[in-house]
């Protein structure tokens, strides 16, 4: 486990993941946030995010959280362990709710400059859509990629075993 992506919908819980394989595994940490949004939540360029990620995926150790669907068939190619939380909506948009609402206002720091926590319509209709929108295109994704070791996981208690059983 040398080159990790962690997959999911907002509110999963990919970030908080992320650390706790970084603290068990040692490997670097990459956040797909802090590199897609400019401050204030603008978007970027989708060409210069693809070249910029490209590059970081050149590394030999990492762990990268962030689903990102446009760059991850790159992402994949170079990972060689997937973690995949797929659980269901209304746990990622609980979670996501309550994070936005303890932190209402300031920067995560899993996030990119500039981009407080916030709430507004189209993070929800995002999340409440994500399972029809992707699910199925990245099942498929994975499938394409037999390389990989691939830990899917449906419900947090699920998680919670496998790090117990690694940890």
């Amino acid at each position: 486990m040398q080159r990790v992506s962690i997959i999911g919908c907002c509110g999963a819980g990919k970030s908080t993941l992320s650390h706790t394989l970084s603290a068990i595994s040692g490997l670097p940490i990459v956040h797909l946030d802090t590199e897609f949004w400019g401050e204030g939540w603008t978007l970027p360029d989708l060409a210069e995010f693809r070249e910029r990620t490209t590059s970081l995926y050149q590394a030999d150790r990492w762990i990268i959280d962030g689903h990102y669907f446009s760059t991850l068939d790159n992402r994949l190619k170079r990972s060689d362990t997937v973690y995949h939380l797929d659980y269901p909506t209304h746990i990622c948009l609980l979670r996501a709710l309550s994070r936005t609402f303890t932190g209402f206002g300031k920067v995560r720091p899993d996030c990119a400059a500039g981009c407080p926590e916030r709430l507004n319509l189209e993070f929800i209709l995002y999340i409440i859509r994500y399972r029809k929108k992707f699910r199925q295109r990245t099942m498929h994704l994975l499938a394409e990629h037999p390389h990989l070791t691939v830990h899917s996981f449906k419900h947090p208690r699920e998680l919670e075993a496998h790090i117990k059983q690694i940890s």
